[in-house]
């Protein structure tokens, strides 16, 4: 009974279940084509949908890429113009050298609202088309960086900027878009951590003044333009520039500097008479000083100081009191006739030698002596002679007083308790630099817990 009630049950089962066609070779055929198509919609799919993924999140580098392409022909271009591929100029890190004539500009650093060296070398950098205008408004887009910031007044025959250039760069692209009192002699490429400012291990001033200055008994003006100064001067002139050689603390010779203040040591490596000529009838004597690194207003002070013991005006025991810890209030000499002469780069050319141009600068000597000629002593004679500079200081140096009031003490102790202008913050900077440089080179200076190199440069004013 069981077994036919269980067989009756699978006949009906049969009849009401689906039955498989029969596996032909046509519905062989039939149903791998049908399998291929899903496979290759889906794979169709997965790539859409990787599309889309990619317009939704967009590679950040790219997009701004494209926003900063788009914002430069959108200023180049009218709206609807197709527009072109951007072409990207190949730029290197480059020294260039450069001279000037300081006497009718506010300095080399950009100040706005004055007219400064800086400002017309990047003005004409930006009309030949070597720097963009986002490098104009903001010139550490390019890295630019100058070895000595002279102040107002202060020439410069030999003063070096580093910044990123074209490869091929045009000197004289540059220099019939500056005014003839400036100058650029030649532009070299360098290492691409090449700084120079940090990079530069010493600098050579010259000041130049008439030789009358040594000589207090000529008074009038026909008795000074005749004198010619003797050897035995010239002697006694570097005997006392020569007690400046050495490191020593320079407190006395700079602003807002206390006798403990470490960046007041300074190494100075010689000091001494050039040469002497006579331009206009007048005789003029060049002095160069050579050091690490100058403070604000040192080499005028250094001048001054050793003007008044020429003239007598004070004992030559005087300079060993300025480098004590006593103040003393020295005289600083008028800001026309100093000259950032020299910029030196040895410890660099050095390393690199073999590999990148020299930085001495020998090809272009005599270009630069006669830029010096035609725009540098003219204008210190001219203010010599037709403005008397020399002659109205020496009137005030008669009556100078090398003794600080109790205002000035009182100044100096302030400043020994931590009060800080705008050099002292250089200082930090430079001394940074400093240190980058000496770590670079595998070198460590004997003189690194008295001198630092390159702290500040010299803004004479």
């Amino acid at each position: 009974m069981s077994v036919s009630l269980i067989r009756l049950f699978v006949s009906n089962l049969n009849k009401t279940l689906p039955r498989h066609p029969v596996r032909t070779e046509k519905n062989i055929l039939a149903i791998t084509s049908a399998r291929l198509l899903s496979v290759m919609e889906a794979a169709d799919v997965t790539k859409d949908e990787e599309n889309k993924s990619i317009d939704i999140v967009p590679n950040k580098l790219l997009t701004r890429y494209n926003k900063r392409r788009a914002h430069r022909d959108w200023e180049t271009k009218p709206p609807g113009e197709i527009k072109k591929p951007y072409e990207r100029i190949k730029r290197k890190k480059m020294a260039m050298l450069l001279g000037y004539s300081g006497v009718e500009y506010y300095g080399m650093q950009r100040n706005p609202g004055v007219q400064t060296i800086e400002e017309e070398l990047l003005k004409a950098l930006l009309d030949a088309k070597y720097i963009t205008q986002e490098d104009f408004e903001n010139a550490q887009n390019a890295q630019f960086q100058r070895s000595s910031r002279t102040d107002k007044g202060v020439s410069a025959a030999e003063q070096v900027v580093s910044l990123k250039l074209p490869l091929e760069v045009n000197v004289e692209e540059i220099n019939k878009r500056l005014p003839e009192t400036i100058k650029v002699f030649a532009v070299k490429r360098v290492t691409n951590r090449f700084n120079s400012k940090s990079k530069c291990n010493a600098r050579s001033y010259s000041y130049t003044l008439p030789t009358y200055v040594f000589e207090p008994s000529l008074v009038t003006h026909e008795k000074r333009k005749a004198y010619r100064i003797p050897a035995e001067k010239i002697e006694k002139l570097n005997s006392i520039l020569g007690v400046y050689k050495g490191t020593k603390s320079y407190h006395n010779f700079t602003e807002k500097k206390h006798h403990q203040d470490p960046s007041s040591s300074r190494y100075m490596m010689s000091f001494s008479v050039e040469k002497v000529f006579v331009y206009s009838d007048m005789e003029f004597a060049v002095l160069i000083v050579k050091g690490q690194s100058f403070m604000l207003h040192q080499i005028r002070k250094m001048v001054g100081l050793a003007i008044a013991i020429m003239r007598g005006h004070a004992d030559s025991s005087i300079l060993e009191k300025a480098f004590g810890k006593d103040k003393v209030m020295i005289p600083t000499a008028p800001g026309l006739g100093l000259v950032l002469n020299k910029v030196h780069y040895d410890r660099y050319d050095a390393r690199h030698k073999g590999t990148h141009d020299s930085l001495t600068w020998d090809k272009e000597e005599e270009t630069i002596q006669k830029f010096k000629e035609d725009h540098i002593y003219p204008n210190i004679v001219r203010g010599e002679i037709e403005r008397d500079s020399m002659g109205t200081w020496l009137e005030k140096l008669s009556k100078h007083s090398y003794e600080p009031t109790e205002e000035m003490i009182q100044v100096e102790k302030a400043d020994a308790e931590g009060v800080d202008d705008e050099s002292d913050a250089e200082d930090l900077d430079d001394e940074k630099d400093n240190d980058e440089e000496k770590c670079e080179n595998g070198v460590v200076s004997p003189l690194k817990d008295v001198v630092k190199e390159g702290k500040v440069d010299d803004v004479t004013s």
